[in-house]
This record gives structure tokens, C-alpha cells and sequence, in this order.
């Protein structure tokens, strides 16, 4: 079909109509303990999953970073999925800036010579040096709501993908207690109708398909839910296999992350640190809300990791010392984290490791009335951590649960037994061990056959 007015499509170089095209699918999730169990994850067809090594904190936005880079934290800068911005005082999470993360991007060879790529759904893709990308942006309104909206390069991508799938996306099915496999749905249609638009189509396309997290978490993931989400996932890579070949692309699938079972209670780092006189807060009309000004430190908690952030070397110690007398977690100061591969000079001073089982918690409140107004809400830009009760209906709906006893998985170590899964089409060599080693011979796949 021709292009639809308005639309930016860069001219295409007649040598590349027979040049590799390649679909690269992030399934979050998908550990190599679960494809195992799942023959459902083949759509039927045994797909052969191989086992390897993610990073570490096993997170999306760190994993994505070093796919697409190639490189471990240390070196792009992303070590969770949020920061805390010492100059700001203030803590950021779910940022969505390409400019968060720094290095060289796998597919710059081949975009110099004039090949195109887009990124689906992926994190920090916004500015990306890319020709496509999509991402969900609402916009929240100045006295409360939301207005549902993706953002899309070309501008009009948005919309002739929604028209090709038949409805909008929908971000209530994206996050919050009614996320599920309608997002996922959604986007592998998305990404399918992008493969058969032979003008828009890029030669290597990023896509991700998030709904396995949500049930693994609210579940477990040894629960008879996650089976259905599995299979559910096992459905829709089928579909965009079945798509990749219709359309002359090979595809690759890997996981980001493996999810581990809850069976400990979460770690409060910031109730350890308020008890200790480091985390300081201000209270308005009886609320607790955080006082970066005033505090000595402070815990960014996301999954099984949390950052903390201190004002000088005092700090720290003091820091280190009360949440390792708290215990259930691996305090590592500067030089762990640098045998860890996360060390950055913007990084944290200290980061904590929940113990297996266990997973660290924002909250720095015990007497439920202290908690911000936030807390029952989803409200994943406010909340200066992350927050998995955002997955549950509290009460009175459609208020959030704030009882973190109910989550049921986690994720955020790596290791041998948190090793992710992958599959491919590609004429790959030598099995990568590690996950930048894959991101490695995508690069090499790809400008061997150019």
C-alpha cells in the first residue's frame, strides 16, 4: 500500500530489498526455569529455548540498555529502573529519555548505511537514534485522569497501527490491577501489521511483550495463572514467528529477567534508615512524604535491589551499618558494586540485595495513617520506588492494595538459577553465554550480511 500522507519513510536502497531483516522480541519474564516447564511457550511448534546469562540487577530498563548497547551498567548508565537526581533532591523512576542511557547502540553500522529500525514498547526509546518508535505517553491531567495516548516517530505511526489493529492501546492493561494479556495482545498485532507494511516495515525491528510479568508476580511463578500466561505468550510468538516468515524477516526471542518466588517478607530499607535518623520526612495533614532536603539517605527500591543514595562517607557508614544490623540483605558499598559491573560515578553509594525469597519495599511508613496520598494510587512517576501492590485492587476499588505481603514474585538477581531463555532463526555460530553476547551477534549477523 502507498504511504499515507504525512508519513516520514526514508528512501529505501534498492540493494536492501534482499538484505536479512530481523524481529528481536524481549518477553519479559521468560526465564529459562520456566521454558522448561512450558511447552506451551513453542506455540506448539518446539521452538528450542537455550538457557543464558542476563544482567545484573536483573531489571527492564538495565537489560534493555545493555541489549541495545551491548554493555553492562557500569558503562550505560542505567542500573535500575529508576535514579535518584542528587542536584534535584528528588527521585525519578520510569523515565523514558534515550539520552538516559549512554554508549554506542548495536544498530548504528547498520543504520549508516542507511538500513532502517524501530523499537516497540521498548524503555528509554524516546529521542532514540532510530526511524520508528512507540511508546505509551498519556497525559495526566491537571485535576486527576488520565488521557490515554501513545507517542510515535513518524507522528502518525500511532495511529495507522491502531487502525490496522482495530482499537487504541490501552494502558489500564499495560500497568495496575487490571494489567494483563491484552497489552501483550495488542502489540504483537501492532507488530505484525508493522512487518506486512512493506513501506513502513524497518530491517530490524525491537518489540516487547510484557504480560507474563504481571500474573508472575501476582502468582508466582509456579502457579497454574503463569501457565496460562505462558501459554498465552507461547500463542502470540507463534503469530509473529508466523508473521517474521510471511514477510522474509528472521526473528529472535529472549527474556530479560527470570522471576523467583516470594517466600520471605519484603525489606523496608527506608524504615530502617527513618529508625536510624538518615531518611527524614516532612508531615503534611498527618502524611509522611519524603524529605530529601533534610535526609542523610535514602532507599530506591525496585524488586529484589535497592539504591541508596548518602550525602557524604558518614553517611554511608551509618548507612551500611543499620541495614546490615536489620539483616536480609547483601549491603555492597562502591567496591562490590564494581565487582558487581554496576558501579557508575553517578550511581548509588550503597546497593542492597534482598536475600533469596525475599524483596525490598518503598515504604518508609508503619502506621497506614502516614502514608502519602499516592500510596493508593497508582502512580508510578510519584512514587519514589517501585511498587508491585500497584498490581492489586485495595479497598475500596479502584483504590490499590498497600499490604506487599500478597506479591508472590519477584525479580532483580541474576545468577545461574535466574538464567533467561532465548530462541532464534539466525545463523549464530558460537551459543552466547551472556546476554550481551547475543545483543553481540545481532550486531555481527547483521553487517556480515550486508
Amino acid at each position: 500500500m502507498p504511504p499515507e500522507r504525512g508519513a516520514s519513510i526514508p528512501h529505501r536502497r534498492e540493494t536492501d530489498v534482499s538484505a536479512r531483516k530481523l524481529l528481536i522480541v524481549d518477553v519479559a519474564a521468560l526465564g529459562w526455569d520456566l521454558a522448561t516447564r512450558s511447552t506451551a511457550l513453542g506455540g506448539g511448534e518446539g521452538v528450542a529455548f537455550h538457557p543464558i546469562e542476563t544482567v545484573f540487577p536483573a531489571l527492564t530498563c538495565t537489560v534493555q540498555a545493555s541489549f541495545r548497547t551491548e554493555a553492562l551498567p557500569c558503562f550505560h548508565g542505567v542500573v535500575a529502573n529508576g535514579f535518584y537526581g542528587r542536584h534535584l533532591r528528588r527521585a525519578f523512576f520510569w523515565e523514558q529519555s534515550a539520552r538516559l542511557v549512554y554508549g554506542r547502540r548495536i544498530w548504528e553500522p547498520l543504520r549508516g548505511r542507511g538500513r532502517r529500525v524501530g523499537l516497540l514498547f521498548w524503555q528509554q526509546s524516546l529521542g532514540e537514534s532510530v526511524d520508528l518508535v512507540l511508546s505509551p505517553r498519556p497525559i495526566h491531567k491537571h485535576h486527576g485522569g488520565m488521557i490515554q495516548d501513545c507517542y510515535s516517530q513518524p507522528p502518525d505511526l500511532y495511529d495507522a497501527l491502531s487502525k490496522r489493529v482495530g482499537r487504541r492501546f490501552n494502558l489500564f492493561q499495560y500497568w495496575g490491577p487490571t494489567a494483563g494479556r491484552g497489552s501483550s495482545e495488542w502489540i504483537a498485532a501492532a507488530t505484525a501489521a508493522l512487518l506486512r507494511d512493506r513501506d513502513r516495515a524497518p530491517d530490524l525491528l525491537f518489540t516487547y511483550l510484557p504480560h507474563l510479568d504481571y500474573d508472575l508476580q501476582r502468582h508466582g511463578p509456579d502457579s497454574p495463572p503463569a501457565a496460562d500466561a505462558a501459554a498465552t505468550v507461547g500463542r502470540l510468538l507463534a503469530g509473529l514467528r508466523a508473521a517474521a516468515a510471511e514477510t522474509g524477516y528472521d526473528w529472535m526471542i529472549f527474556g530479560d529477567y527470570a522471576m523467583a518466588p516470594v517466600t520471605r517478607p519484603p525489606v523496608f530499607p527506608n524504615r530502617i534508615l527513618r529508625d536510624a535518623g538518615l531518611f527524614r520526612v516532612r508531615s503534611v495533614r498527618g502524611r509522611a512524604y519524603p524529605d530529601f532536603f533534610a535526609s542523610r539517605a535514602f532507599a530506591l527500591a525496585d524488586h529484589e535491589v535497592a539504591l541508596v543514595y548518602t550525602d557524604d562517607a558518614a553517611s554511608a557508614r551509618a548507612a551500611a551499618d543499620a541495614l546490615a544490623r536489620a539483616g536480609h540483605v547483601q549491603v555492597l558499598d562502591r567496591e562490590g558494586q564494581r565487582h558487581a559491573g554496576v558501579d557508575d560515578p553517578a550511581n548509588a553509594d550503597l546497593l542492597l540485595v534482598a536475600e533469596e525469597g525475599s524483596w525490598c519495599a518503598y515504604p518508609w511508613w508503619t502506621d497506614d495513617r502516614e502514608a502519602p496520598d499516592y500510596a493508593t494510587h497508582v502512580d508510578i512517576h510519584n512514587k519514589p520506588g517501585y511498587d508491585p501492590c500497584e498490581l492489586f485492587f485495595g479497598f475500596p476499588p479502584p483504590r490499590i492494595a498497600t499490604d506487599a505481603a500478597r506479591l508472590r514474585g519477584t525479580h532483580g538477581r541474576a545468577g545461574p538459577g535466574r538464567r533467561t531463555a532465548w530462541a532464534t532463526s539466525l545463523p549464530i555460530d558460537r551459543e552466547p553465554v551472556h546476554i550481551t553476547d547475543l545483543a553481540k551477534a545481532v550486531q555481527d549477523v547483521m553487517e556480515d550480511d550486508a
